[in-house]
């Protein structure tokens, strides 16, 4: 009887599975708390931790003496910046004497193309009508490359006809000497010949 007294009812056994599964729960919530707070403490880090406002303060506190400078000396940099720069040097500190000289010739490429890129930018709104014309050129050029062939057979059936034009005047003229010897025939008969002959050939 004592033995069996001793085993605790099922109900409270749930009761303390219950109690330990609401410990869990409240214990992961408050680590996502935690984590949302590290989160929030990191991504805002640079405004509100200390070693970062100094560095802030220590940037700020060089920009109001640099304007302070800036300020005192108002009355000769407006002088300075009226007169011309010809023959004049602006101190550079040694260690941006490099950067300097890359700058410098960024900007002696950039003067060079400059009026290219100028160019360019102008005939963007003409480009449309660029092309079409560039199309007109290029169908006239192919008719243009057509006639051109077209002639050049022409020349060369030309050229074809002159030789056989030009191998028979050796015998008119044989022909027309025989004739003109022995008083057959006038002069005149080998122009008439040589233009029938070419009227024939043509």
């Amino acid at each position: 009887m004592l033995n069996t007294s001793k085993k605790t009812a099922s109900c409270f056994v749930n009761f303390s599975r219950l109690q330990q599964i609401t410990d869990i729960q409240a214990e992961i919530y408050q680590k996502n708390l935690e984590i949302e707070l590290l989160k929030l403490e990191k991504d805002t880090a640079d405004v509100v931790h200390p070693f970062f406002l100094a560095q802030k303060c220590h940037t700020l506190q060089s920009m109001n003496n640099h304007l302070e400078a800036v300020l005192k000396e108002k009355r000769s940099l407006r002088q300075r910046l009226l007169k011309p720069m010809c023959q004049e040097n602006l101190p550079i500190e040694a260690v941006y004497h490099r950067y300097m000289v890359h700058l410098l010739e960024l900007a002696v490429t950039f003067i060079e193309r400059l009026e290219t890129h100028l160019e360019t930018i102008r005939n963007i709104p003409h480009l449309a009508e660029n092309l079409k014309k560039m199309s007109k050129a290029l169908a006239k050029m192919d008719i243009l490359v057509t006639e051109t062939e077209e002639l050049a057979e022409n020349i060369l059936e030309w050229r074809k006809q002159q030789k056989e034009v030009c191998s028979f005047i050796p015998k008119i003229l044989a022909e027309e000497n025989y004739l003109y010897k022995h008083d057959i025939m006038p002069p005149l008969l080998f122009t008439s010949k040589v233009h029938v002959q070419s009227l024939n050939a043509k």
